[in-house]
């Protein structure tokens, strides 16, 4: 089995949000470490990802959360590593009014197919970004979607509690290169 790096958004995705029920009932799961969670440095958060992604055995699976989601787009662009797979959940529209002003250093990300399999999760009232904004970036980055309905930001907030539709998705794209 696969490391699977969880690269939650500002904040860290606190104890409620499915990334960490998740990390803390699997062994596999580590979270990447930046030097801030709630100033995030695109800088520092692709230097933290890139040290992550050195520290697996084999190339990791990425779980990205928001802010993430465009983490890992620049990301792919400055490394000679790589993962296998990303599953993005949630990427927020750096032109929303709730986009934070702290994170504008991760506006614009590459437009391009990323290097491995992905899967773009969205929500109809994510109130960070739309359905047309994600669905956008899944076809500029090559990847899969997934329209989840009425599910906010899909973090803790949302009610998801260990996210059972999120963990079958997150299988489904590891089944492809077992």
């Amino acid at each position: 089995m696969r490391d699977i790096i969880m690269v939650p958004g500002i904040g860290g995705s606190g104890e409620s949000h499915w990334q960490s029920r998740w990390e803390a009932n699997e062994p596999r799961m580590r979270r990447f470490s930046p030097a801030s969670w709630d100033y995030p440095d695109l800088e520092d958060w692709i230097s933290a990802l890139d040290r992550a992604v050195g520290q697996a055995a084999a190339e990791p699976v990425l779980v990205a959360h928001s802010l993430s989601c465009l983490l890992v787009a620049h990301w792919v662009r400055r490394t000679v590593r790589r993962a296998i797979g990303a599953l993005l959940v949630a990427p927020p529209d750096p032109r929303s009014a709730a986009f934070p002003a702290e994170a504008a250093g991760f506006a614009d990300p590459p437009v391009a197919a990323l290097p491995f399999p992905s899967l773009v999760v969205a929500s109809s009232d994510d109130p960070f970004g739309s359905l047309d904004y994600a669905r956008g970036w899944a076809a500029a980055w090559g990847s899969e979607f997934m329209d989840i309905g009425a599910r906010g930001h899909i973090n803790g907030k949302s009610g998801l509690d260990d996210w059972p539709e999120g963990r079958a998705a997150l299988a489904a794209l590891e089944a492809r290169w077992r």
